[in-house]
């Protein structure tokens, strides 16, 4: 009810706001007052359309309030007009009647003129205005706290209707129009290419024979190790944190820990991010999912529901799912994109006892260990998936004091990494003396490189970050294949023993044979990096290849034309894939099963 409250006063704000701020200025001029009450009858109109339809709209489609599927069937009023009335003839007089009634109601209180209004003085006016400007900011707003409002802020379950019911509907939509400014077509990007030569490309690079047209990339996965059980899975999301910064991999030697770790854990020297933000990261590494030309999937209005995830695929192992998060949430859309795919727990900042440090960000990095470690200790028998995403390595560079000793300003991304590795190797020291350890597969990998910029096409170096599987089944390993994230969770569920159903086409590192290759997007420009070859697609240029030596040797090459075809059908397929709405699972266990005797028969 409260987080409702909140949304209907933002909703409140925006339609109020011009009106308010004019109001101190033309209160007595009647013409403005009858403007003034044919827009406010208009907003109160287009409030109550979408929520009395809130209902029906619900039982038909079976998801969350109106949303952008309310505004496509607009464009084809026709139909949708023939449909209701043919198969909805009572719930649309009712909805009519009481809108009609609504309104009467509405103009009567909006639809006012009063003769002979007070006027206002220029300074009072300005005052007025001022006041009206300070209280509709606020409103809209919805909050005082870092971040302002969203739909991911009133979310608190992983069901995602319930999660829209604190929302109004008239807000549901305007936010998801809001949200097409995330979506753009690849095709018009880069040019079209034929969806079967497409699907073809992209999945012989997985390995992964097509079954069914309406799923192309949904397979099973049989791990490669066997445990008594399936181990815990935990993915530690490091802030900003590149190769440059890590000793190990060639950076500043600014990781003590983390370079110790990789002597006994399965590193990977070559490992590149598929963007340069931390929902990038975020989709690559949860999802599986490659970068596209949109926005990443987390703030796109398509993928809130139905969209794979780890936490999605593992239901069917019976995992239990945590998101671990020592800021808000709701910040990019995490909040509301993760608990509407499969996640069981949010922990946020709200959500930390008696946190040791909290910076503009959120709560400090060891922090956010602390609850990892409370997770897995709890956990007990319940195969658990835990997503950890650190906050301290980023402007302002807060950290606690005490931990470590800065060199030079205290304040500066070389002091923030030193903390951020000091949490890294005071957790593991610590998981490597509990019972959890044997029993769990960590990764700790960077969601993207600081401060990626250059003259570069694609700037390889800064796309370059560290990823390390530690555990007590990993043996110590130095692997210098080219990796992208997309592959870590797929050779996760390998290490883990979860052998399921799933839509990702990343490489399952543990088989010997795979194709060294990573894929990235840097603003709009789309790498495919294979081998040493980098290939780079740009809107409205011509492609461009290089011979690519670590860490900014490049030397342009003639068309490699089967690369060519690769990287293009690389930046086609995320698109693809999330218009028609594939990369998701079965959504019954019966479904699953079926699909899962499908591949078997097809395997034999």
């Amino acid at each position: 009810m409260l987080g409702g409250l909140r949304v209907d006063t933002t909703t409140v704000g925006f339609a109020v706001a011009i009106p308010l701020l004019l109001a101190p200025w033309f209160n007595d001029v009647l013409f403005a007052q009858q403007v003034n009450a044919v827009y406010l009858s208009a907003m109160w109109l287009l409030i109550l359309l979408p929520e009395l339809s809130s209902v029906q709209f619900i039982m038909e489609y079976d998801v969350r309030r109106p949303n952008r599927l309310y505004t496509d069937y607009l464009k084809h009023p026709k139909e949708v007009a023939g449909m209701l009335w043919q198969g909805y003839k009572l719930p649309v007089i009712a909805a009519l009647v009481l809108l009609a009634v609504l309104c009467y109601v509405g103009v009567s209180i909006f639809g006012r003129t009063v003769a002979g209004a007070q006027s206002f003085g220029w300074l009072a006016a300005i005052g007025l205005s001022l006041v009206g400007a300070a209280l509709t900011f606020l409103a809209i707003r919805g909050t005082l706290r870092h971040r302002p409002l969203n739909p991911s802020t009133v979310a608190y379950c992983g069901d995602c209707l319930l999660n829209s019911l604190a929302l109004n509907s008239i807000y549901n939509v305007a936010y998801a129009l809001y949200s097409l400014k995330n979506e753009r077509s690849a095709a018009e990007l880069f040019g079209d290419m034929p969806e079967a030569d497409m699907q073809r490309l992209v999945l012989e690079q997985a390995g992964i024979p097509v079954h069914s047209p309406e799923l192309p990339s949904l397979h099973q996965q049989i791990a490669n190790h066997s445990h008594t059980r399936p181990l815990n899975i935990v993915i530690i999301v490091e802030e900003s944190l590149g190769a440059q910064f890590v000793g190990n991999l060639g950076g500043q030697d600014l990781t003590p820990n983390l370079d110790k770790l990789s002597q006994e854990g399965w590193n990977f020297r070559r490992a590149y991010a598929t963007g340069t933000r931390s929902v990038r990261g975020l989709e690559a590494l949860v999802c599986g999912f490659p970068p596209s030309a949109s926005d990443a999937v987390l703030r796109l209005s398509g993928a809130q529901q139905n969209f794979f995830t780890l936490a999605q695929g593992l239901k069917s192992l019976n995992y239990r799912s945590h998101f671990i998060y020592g800021g808000e949430a709701h910040f990019d859309n995490m909040k509301g994109f993760f608990m509407g795919n499969g996640f069981d727990e949010l922990h946020e900042r709200a959500q930390f006892k008696d946190p040791a440090f909290v910076g503009t960000w959120g709560a400090s990095d060891e922090d956010m260990f602390s609850k990892v470690h409370e997770v897995l200790s709890q956990a007990n028998d319940t195969p658990t998936l835990c997503l950890a995403f650190s906050v301290s390595n980023h402007s302002p560079w807060e950290y606690p004091t005490g931990r470590i000793t800065p060199e030079g300003e205290p304040a500066s991304v070389q002091n923030t990494v030193r903390y951020a590795d000091w949490a890294i190797g005071q957790f593991f020291e610590r998981a490597k003396q509990q019972d959890y350890w044997e029993n769990t597969v960590f990764l700790v990998a960077a969601d993207h490189d600081a401060r990626v910029g250059g003259a570069d096409a694609i700037p390889l170096r800064h796309f370059h970050i560290p990823a390390l599987i530690l555990g007590g089944s990993i043996a110590a390993r130095q692997d210098d294949r080219i990796i992208s994230q997309i592959d870590l969770p797929v050779t996760l569920l390998s290490l883990a023993d979860a052998s399921i159903v799933h839509p990702m086409i990343g490489q399952d590192l543990t088989k010997r044979q795979t194709v060294s290759r990573a894929i990235m997007q840097y603003g709009e420009n789309f790498g495919y990096l294979h081998n040493d070859l980098l290939t780079v697609l740009e809107p409205g240029k011509k492609h461009r290849q290089f011979t690519y030596a670590a860490p900014a040797d490049y030397q342009t090459v003639d068309t490699r034309q089967q690369a060519l075809d690769i990287a293009k059908a690389y930046a086609l397929w995320p698109t693809y894939m999330y218009d028609t709405r594939s990369y998701t699972i079965p959504h019954t266990h019966d479904v699953q099963n079926s699909y899962s005797h499908s591949f078997s028969v097809a395997a034999e």
